[in-house]
């Protein structure tokens, strides 16, 4: 009998799994109906996800003395998070896909929004269409901005510009007409014309991919979804067949920008949802470490990016400028998804000189083929990693990658790229790389943080992923903050989060209005559709987890502003009430919050009505933590810090408990990251084994 079935009294135990798939490491998390949990992580299989998804998920349960095949045989959910839709996009590796469009409007997308970072490069290439020129059709239509219809759907134009698809093999296709979000029925009759005469073709109507005002954003929607359906068909379609042959029976969920998760089915029929939904999760692990701080500031370091997410009073912070690549020039979808930025600084991020002789850290990335020199499989550029591997923060003997690391083949990389061609010793190399890295990291927390009108200083850093314990204490110096938090999941952040997400979506109905000429009927109208909307969702899900609950907010602005502001109300306003001065106080005030000045007396106009509907999941995982005692450490290495080298213990995290004080130096290995606790610093752990480094100066 396994301990899963002793601890489930005889009976085959149950398990939920959450998975992230990055761009090095695949990780997961994997719960049991006991509340026991299991960590694992192993090298990200592009060929096929589910590779490495099998390794990590066997070495998790082999921590734990379950078995692999048992695990997945018996989970009832899994929750799966993916780059695969966000890389595709970056990389052009997307369906060949054409665009239908009002005629006259076929600039929609080269015009976009955007188009330059620095307004006044005149030499910088403005950026070409997501959809290419000649796959962009114009098709006779035209409806008003109350829906009339000016202009009828010309379905014998229609009918030729299909077949013409047909001889040019597209193979996805997205439509854009003005003004389809008042009346749809123009894009519905196409989408039954694409049935007809392209059957099996994927095709995505811009009024359900993003139905907002702001033409640029819904056909953008509208086209990067379509161009992900038959990418990511096959992606999760070979994903579940795996699954299955396992004998996998129970829910498949995926992870969306939103910061939630929802079921394989809705994702395929809208793929844009995945876009940026990687870091999305390692927020909620930050939230729910610090809830009651007034901003907590989460790092998640991976072994290819290095994200920032801020979180305020417990609350997610979200955007609608999202961008896919670089900012302005990138692609942009005008759809709710985490607030994260994100810059090309992992572990295994390359160190490389430029043509000045400077020494620079990423943004290219070894990921996890070849993968840093030390993975020994071909990698010949040094780095961070690599970095680690030479200052003795890794140890090689001890590494959970499912592989011994090698430290000469780091040695090798770093002499001939970096120490050599720069005149310094391995040791300062090594320093070198990991001290411009973490300037990297310290710059990308201060602009994602002071955009956002918050002073780092003053905020709690939390540090994950599997190599953001490294460097928490460096980031914290260079921050000026004296304290930096580890949560005891670090290693397996976002994978962790998975676990924590609520099913969840969002509904909007784009109705203008007014608050100083308000139309009752109008918003009473919007609301209603929010509501059954709302209704149909939870009760899809009813059981799943606790109660939905359902929260309102509106899109507005003052007159004349060009962009408009999310305001949340929570409880669905009083139409025939006093629902005009509610949300005209409440876009005030987060005017104010968000700005720093607000017009009391202004007129406020409402562009969009929203719902967003949340089932919380049920969490079964237990805190699992040893009672404090008086920690040994394992052995002694002689590890360099600052460029002098200490005799410093090396502690085993699993034989650590609740109120363990650590003096600095130390290294805290945990079976799926490695704190490194500098000799200025102390580490402590709380009552749910989060290990908070603090300055001893502080």
């Amino acid at each position: 009998m396994t301990e899963a079935q002793t601890n489930s009294g005889g009976r085959d135990a149950r398990y939920r799994i959450a998975v992230d798939t990055g761009g090095t490491f695949t990780d997961v998390v994997v719960g049991s109906d006991s509340g026991d949990m299991a960590a694992g992580k192993a090298l990200t299989t592009y060929d096929r996800v589910f590779t490495g998804f099998e390794a990590a998920v066997r070495r998790a349960a082999a921590s734990v003395g379950w078995s692999g095949d048992e695990v997945l045989r018996n989970a009832d959910v899994i929750v799966y998070g993916t780059t695969h839709a966000t890389n595709a996009v970056l990389t052009g590796k997307i369906a060949k896909t054409a665009l239908l469009v009002t005629e006259g409007f076929a600039d929609t997308l080269l015009l976009r929004e955007g188009g330059r970072r620095d307004a006044f490069d005149s030499k910088a290439a403005y950026p070409g269409p997501y959809i290419p020129r000649r796959l962009t059709y114009e098709i006779r239509e035209r409806i008003n901005s109350e829906g009339d219809v000016l202009v009828p759907l010309d379905e014998e134009q229609v009918r030729s510009a299909l077949k013409t698809l047909v001889d040019e093999g597209v193979e996805a296709v997205a439509v854009s007409f003005l003004w389809s979000i008042m009346n749809d029925a123009h894009e519905a009759r196409l989408a039954e014309l694409i049935e007809e005469i392209l059957p099996g073709v994927p095709y995505t109507l811009s009024h359900q991919a993003n139905p907002t005002i702001r033409e640029y954003r819904r056909s953008s929607a509208a086209s990067i979804d379509a161009s992900l359906k038959p990418l990511m068909a096959d992606h999760l379609g070979n994903l579940r067949s795996d699954l299955v042959k396992y004998g996998f029976t129970g829910d498949l969920l995926v992870v969306t920008s939103e910061g939630a998760v929802l079921d394989v089915a809705d994702v395929l029929d809208r793929p844009v949802l995945l876009l940026n939904s990687g870091p999305s999760m390692a927020p909620l692990v930050g939230a729910a470490a610090a809830p009651d701080r007034e901003t907590v500031v989460v790092c998640d370091m991976g072994g290819t990016t290095f994200d920032v997410s801020l979180v305020e009073k417990g609350v997610v912070r979200h955007t609608r400028e999202a961008w896919l690549g670089e900012p302005f020039v990138g692609h942009l979808t005008g759809l709710s998804s985490v607030a994260v930025s994100s810059i090309g600084a992992g572990g295994g991020s390359i160190a490389w000189i430029d043509g000045g002789g400077l020494l620079r850290v990423g943004p290219q990335s070894a990921r996890s083929t070849p993968g840093p020199a030390a993975y020994g499989r071909g990698g010949e550029e040094p780095t961070v990693t690599d970095a680690c591997v030479v200052l003795g923060y890794l140890d090689a003997s001890g590494f959970e990658g499912g592989f011994t690391l090698d430290r000469d083949a780091a040695v090798r990389a770093i002499e001939s790229r970096i120490a050599g061609p720069l005149g310094m010793t391995i040791q300062q190399a090594a320093q070198a790389i990991l001290d411009v890295s973490a300037s990297h990291m310290a710059t990308a927390i201060r602009q994602a943080s002071l955009e956002q009108g918050v002073d780092p200083r003053g905020a709690l850093i939390v540090a994950g992923g599997g190599a953001g314990a490294m460097v928490a204490a460096a980031i914290g110096v260079l921050l000026e903050a004296d304290t930096v938090l580890i949560p005891a999941t670090a290693g397996v952040l976002a994978a962790y989060g998975a676990h924590r997400a609520p099913i969840a979506t969002e509904f909007l109905s784009p109705l203008h209005n007014d608050t100083h000429a308000f139309d009752a009927e109008s918003a009473t109208r919007a609301i209603e559709e929010s509501k059954v909307k709302a209704a149909e969702f939870a009760a899809r899900f009813a059981g799943v987890g606790a109660e939905a609950e359902v929260t309102y907010f509106v899109d507005a602005r003052y007159p004349g502003q060009a962009w408009d502001l999310r305001v949340q109300l929570g409880e669905a306003p009083n139409t025939h009430g006093d629902a005009a001065d509610v949300i005209g106080r409440a876009f005030h005030a987060e005017h104010d919050r968000r700005n720093g000045t607000h017009d009391a007396q202004s007129r406020v106009e409402i562009i969009t009505w929203g719902v967003r509907v949340e089932v919380p999941r049920p969490e079964q995982l237990k805190d699992t933590v040893a009672a404090g005692g008086s920690p040994e450490s394992h052995r002694t290495d002689p590890i360099t810090f600052g460029g002098e080298s200490f005799d410093t213990p090396r502690y085993r995290g699993v034989t650590l408990g609740p109120g363990d004080k650590i003096v600095g130096p130390t290294v805290i290995d945990q079976p799926t990251t490695t704190i490194v606790v500098p000799p200025e610093w102390d580490a402590t752990l709380d009552d749910r084994s989060n290990i908070y480094l603090t300055r001893k100066e502080a």
